[in-house]
């Protein structure tokens, strides 16, 4: 892998972007949060509701981690008009329990970002304001603007950022809902080719050639990034799950991984993999209802 000082001095910019991307949070979409947030509890994960979204429409939960990066929970409001639902931006996600679903990037500067990847010629919208209000009362106030053309968050990350405190929106008891995990590490998604994916990511952020593996397990080509964290998985074949999930939902998530301070609580992990020299173990997916593992952390 090369370093910094072999790339082109117009990419420096653009790389040191990429060392700078911080997860934000990852959303987990269903129709049901309750669903969801028992799931997560009969794996051992717990969660705190946060509160409905102002668009009449979805609901969410989350699983804040140390580092301050947090599993979204996202479920339909009951009593939800199935219109609004089917004009949500990740309908079918929700209507379909998906699952893994959508990330975002935490960003201090969005102009800045903004600019950056538009001189690298990446299509990103303007920010947008939003907000929720928690259930105790505390009005959460941000900004977030859309990466590339597809989904928002799927491929790309969407970028995040906070005009009130940010702690109030990652940690609604004040605390990390877990301590077992320090945060999550990586975003696995999957894509239709894995050399346009990374061609696309290399884009953006100016990144080292990756490095590539085969897991016959997961049933992907793998690749991993420079310092992003990020997985890009092809499926092996037409006859996958992930190439179901492919046809289902298209390139987005299809698994995120926690850096896990306390490995050895976990040891009901229904499967283990092998990825760039680390082990990763799975939760089971039939119990959890789609696919989450866990490498060991230090920090």
């Amino acid at each position: 892998m090369r370093c910094a000082c072999a790339l082109p001095v117009a990419l420096l910019p653009a790389l040191l972007s990429a060392a700078d991307l911080r997860i934000d949070h990852v959303t987990v979409a269903g129709n049901d949060i309750k669903a969801l947030q028992a799931n997560l509890s009969a794996v051992g994960i717990p969660s705190v509701y946060g509160g409905p979204h102002t668009n009449q429409t979805t609901e969410m939960a989350l699983v804040s981690l140390p580092d301050g990066s947090y599993l979204e929970l996202m479920g339909v409001q009951p009593g939800a008009d199935p219109q609004l639902v089917d004009r949500h931006e990740w309908a079918k996600f929700l209507k379909g329990n998906a699952g893994p679903c959508a990330w975002a990037a935490r960003e201090k500067d969005m102009a800045a970002e903004v600019k950056r990847l538009q001189a690298a010629g990446i299509a990103v919208a303007q920010p947008v304001k939003s907000g929720r209000q928690r259930p105790d009362g505390v009005r959460l106030e941000w900004e977030t603007s859309d990466i590339g053309t597809g989904t928002r968050g799927a491929f790309f990350p969407f970028l995040i950022h906070d005009f009130t405190p940010r702690d109030q929106r990652a940690f609604p008891q004040g605390k990390p809902a877990t301590r077992d995990f320090a945060g999550i590490t990586k975003v696995v998604i999957v894509v239709r080719d894995l050399d346009d994916g990374i061609k696309r990511y290399r884009q953006a952020y100016g990144l080292p050639a990756p490095i590539k593996q085969v897991d016959k397990n997961f049933g992907a080509y793998l690749a991993l990034m420079g310092g992003l964290p990020v997985v890009l998985a092809q499926p092996l074949t037409q006859d996958t799950w992930l190439a179901e999930r492919l046809d289902r939902f298209g390139e987005a998530p299809c698994a995120f991984i926690l850096g896990a301070t306390q490995p050895a609580r976990y040891h009901q992990a229904a499967s283990k993999s092998r990825w760039f020299g680390a082990d990763v173990s799975w939760f089971d997916p039939e119990k959890l209802g789609w696919r989450l593992g866990f490498e060991a952390s230090g920090r």
